[in-house]
């Protein structure tokens, strides 16, 4: 449409536009806005809709109905024109020019305007006629109350101060800068907390609730000056976390907008101060700037949400000057649990960029093992003083296996002890290197990923630079194809990411432990050799052993003793053990004193290389020499009363010369009955009970592989202690862990002696026996050509028979004492032994019934 089409429908319609070009201009320009616009295009052309809203419109200006009808009239005959093709478009533009406003178009505002829309002004009478051409008038405007009363001040002699001029110190106070009338002063000397002066003077007044709203908006300027002084003071010190430094720049890009929104209020500020300017050089003010200008009110609205965007970086401010890292972290997360919206929302985003660090080092550990933390922000620790060292791991000698070394044991383990020391403890490397630091965990993690993520670090670590794995490429190709970059508004995929690394890696390293390191069948030689599994072997070791055992233990050396363990290796079934198994078993003595024999300061011994030490650790060894020492008794107190019981059967032939020794070799044969029993009983709990029962567990571990390194150590510690417990007989009552123990081995020593005495006794019979048949022989007539020999005095004989019957009545007694202790035990199964010792109550009836000697 042409420009003087428009001119002539505005006069038509608005009159007074022929008199005044101000309006006729504005009324061109706005009818170009709106036929340049898309009005119609998003709504439904309904005509129908449209001339009820035009009717209605008419009705409220003109309630004599007269144009109402008037327009259906016109609506009718424009229907019925098939000329225009645009209809309902030209009616949608006269009736949105009918409905504009008439004033002029204020200046562009920056801020929304709170206050409601200006009233329309006053219409042209309804009588008035269009020829008139004479403008309307303007009624006089009253003024407010607020504007009485400020004249009434300024009649009184103290006026208020001018808001123009508070509204320039509030934008001053809101970057922290101290105005004319209005400034800041330190509470204290270090000058964090800050107090609000007003300066007044004679001939000015600030009302108290312009303070109070004053003091409002000054609390933002009071935020921002802190976080403003933290972001300048973290650029200037050195050794700021990662954490931090991300903390401080999104900071910083929040400053940026809030330096922004002050040049806003800048800009604001600046047009209404001309606003008002223009209404003072005019007549009448200007209801429209009035209601749109920047004022204290508009401010503390427009403000309101940098308020709690202010006071929610001051509160990380203030927390980041006591916590850094990971708790920093934590920190920031416990303000996501709060009920408001925008609190929430602005948490997550902080939390998004400040957490970015965190994951970038969780992502090397989790995929990698590869700790980068130069700030010691992330929850797990390396020790500086193991950070640099590695497991030593021998390599694998190609022949020898089985060879006897320099001293006498077999080769491949027996270096120099100087060099063993020197090397750390596989065990100590893998639970003192990396260590959980929980109060560094964010909670948004959980304290059992926290676990998992450390366990998996540690594993992949352990694989790398411990196990020196082959297929290390292949593992982390896996791990890389678990997910995408872990971020915090993927929790979700964090938790499947941490379990799909955890599984990966720990059977990774469960591999690496049982298929390369073969950790299997270092427990099965364990079980075998130091619990005496192998029986056959433990047989032969006895019968070749015996012999030089019983000598003093200072003439006892240690190439004979691991000659003797070789012979009874090739001799027995654990010949066809592995070569690595058979390489890694010497004897040696232990530290003996004066008086002692051998059997008294041997033992077997099974040596360990890392990384296998990382579960066999020195105190494992220490429980399993304790276990073989005690299980080696066992078998010595056995294979002594299986030699006695043999002697006491086949000589009873050489006794019958004797007949009135035949009572007193009765109730010997009683008490060696007994004791076999206590003995077999005891080796079958020890064997069948407590060691089978214990490895069935620890195979069934060993199966289903579950968990990480932690747990296979756990689960050997579990199976180690569980025998210790129950083998040794080691009790709950504090300081009395080991009184069953003793009672047991004075049992063991008891039997000793009473073996040794039974012996003196077999010898004494003999010798009578021999003396009576050559007695015999010589009233026959029968010369045997032996020689003759005093018998022994009747008081040797007297005195064997006595020592006889005081042991066997002292291991009766003992092993009463045994059961009775054994009834009150706290575990069940050692419970259990006490009634297989006394199945038919034997000892409850010998205590009711003490013997009469």
């Amino acid at each position: 449409m042409s420009t003087s089409s428009l001119e002539s429908l505005i006069y038509s319609l608005v009159p007074q536009a022929r008199l005044d070009q101000v309006l006729k201009k504005e009324l061109i320009t706005h009818c170009k806005d709106v036929l340049s616009s898309h009005i119609g295009q998003t709504r439904q052309k309904d005509i129908g809709h449209l001339s009820d809203l035009v009717k209605r419109q008419l009705a409220q200006t003109r309630p004599d109905g007269i144009s109402s009808l008037q327009f259906t009239n016109l609506l009718s005959r424009l229907l019925e024109q098939p000329v225009l093709s645009r209809k309902y478009d030209s009616l949608l533009f006269l009736h949105s020019l009918a409905s504009s406003t008439r004033n002029p178009s204020p200046a562009p505002s920056f801020l929304p305007s709170l206050a409601p829309p200006p009233p329309l002004t006053a219409r042209t009478p309804i009588n008035s006629s269009p020829a008139d051409g004479l403008p309307p008038t303007r009624l006089p405007r009253g003024k407010s109350k607020a504007e009485i009363l400020r004249d009434f001040r300024n009649r009184s002699g103290r006026p208020h101060l001018s808001e123009e001029l508070l509204l320039r110190d509030t934008l001053y106070l809101l970057q922290g800068i101290s105005g004319k009338y209005i400034r800041f002063s330190p509470a204290n000397d270090e000058g964090r907390d800050m107090s609000l002066v007003f300066t007044e003077d004679a001939g000015h007044f600030i009302p108290r609730p312009t303070k109070e709203l004053i003091y409002r908006l000054s609390e933002v300027g009071h935020l921002y000056t802190r976080v403003d002084r933290f972001v300048r003071d973290r650029e200037t010190l050195t050794g700021v976390g990662m954490i931090e430094q991300s903390l401080c720049h999104h900071l910083q890009s929040q400053l940026t907008d809030y330096y922004r929104l002050i040049a806003v209020f800048e800009s604001q500020l600046t047009l209404s101060s001309k606003s008002l300017d223009d209404t003072a050089s005019r007549a009448e003010p200007d209801i429209r700037a009035e209601e749109s200008g920047l004022t204290l009110k508009r401010l503390d609205v427009w403000v309101n949400e940098w308020r709690l965007r202010m006071r929610m970086m001051s509160v990380c401010v203030e927390a980041a000057r006591d916590t850094h890292g990971g708790a920093l972290v934590n920190l920031i997360h416990s303000y996501t649990e709060n009920g408001d919206p925008f609190v929430r929302k602005f948490t997550d985003q902080l939390l998004e960029e400040v957490s970015k660090p965190f994951f970038g080092t969780l992502q090397k550990w989790l995929f990698s093992g590869d700790l980068y933390d130069p700030y010691s922000e992330f929850f797990v620790s390396v020790d500086p003083g193991l950070a640099h060292l590695q497991y030593v791991h021998p390599s694998t000698p190609s022949a020898g296996f089985g060879t006897l070394s320099g001293d006498g044991g077999f080769a491949g383990l027996s270096g120099d002890q100087d060099e063993i020391l020197e090397r750390e403890s596989g065990l100590r490397l893998w639970e003192a290197k990396h260590q959980f630091r929980k109060e560094m965990l964010p909670t948004f993690v959980g304290e059992g990923f926290g676990r998992k993520i450390f366990s998996t670090g540690k594993s992949l670590n352990f694989i790398r630079y411990s196990c020196h794995d082959t297929d290390w490429v292949a593992t982390r190709e896996k791990l890389n194809n678990t997910d995408g970059t872990l971020q915090y508004s993927d929790i979700a995929g964090l938790e499947r990411s941490i379990d799909t690394a955890y599984r990966i890696a720990s059977q990774r390293l469960f591999d690496v432990f049982f298929e390369k390191f073969r950790l299997l069948d270092h427990f099965r030689a364990l079980k075998n050799y130091l619990l005496l599994g192998h029986g056959d072997f433990a047989d032969q070791l006895m019968e070749t052993l015996g012999p030089s055992l019983s000598r003093p233990a200072n003439t006892l050396y240690r190439h004979n003793l691991t000659a003797t363990l070789e012979t009874a290796i090739r001799s027995s079934n654990a010949q066809k053990d592995p070569p690595d198994v058979l390489r890694r078993l010497d004897a040696r003595m232990l530290e003996y004193t004066h008086g002692e024999i051998g059997w008294d300061v041997f033992t077997l011994e099974y040596k360990v290389d890392a990384p296998l030490d990382t579960v066999l650790d020195p105190d494992s060894m220490v429980k399993y020499l304790k276990l073989f020492n005690h299980l080696w008794k066992m078998k010595r107190i056995e294979s002594t009363l299986t030699r006695g019981w043999m002697r006491t059967g086949s000589g009873t032939k050489a006794f019958v010369h004797i007949p009135e020794l035949e009572p007193e070799w009765h109730r010997i044969r009683l008490y060696m009955a007994e004791m076999i029993h206590f003995i077999r009983q005891m080796e079958a709990y020890c064997q069948l009970e407590v060691i089978e029962c214990s490895w069935k567990a620890l195979m069934d571990f060993v199966h289903d592989k579950e968990g990480d390194l932690d747990a296979l150590i756990d689960t050997h510690r579990s199976y180690l202690d569980r025998m210790v417990k129950k083998i040794l007989l080691i009790g709950s009552r504090a300081g009395r862990e080991e009184n069953l123990l003793n009672q047991v081995r004075d049992a063991f020593s008891t039997i000793i002696q009473f073996h040794e005495s039974t012996d003196n006794l077999y010898n004494f019979c003999l010798t009578e026996s021999a003396r009576r048949d050559s007695e015999r022989d010589a009233r026959r007539g029968v010369f045997t050509g032996a020689e003759q020999r005093n018998g022994q005095t009747p008081e040797s004989l007297l005195r064997s028979l006595r020592q006889c019957m005081e042991h066997g009545a002292a291991f009766s007694e003992q092993t009463q004492a045994i059961v009775h202790s054994l009834q009150s035990h706290a575990d069940l199964d050692c419970r259990f032994l006490g009634i297989r010792l006394s199945f038919s109550d034997f000892y409850r009836s010998k205590k009711e019934h003490p013997q009469q000697r």
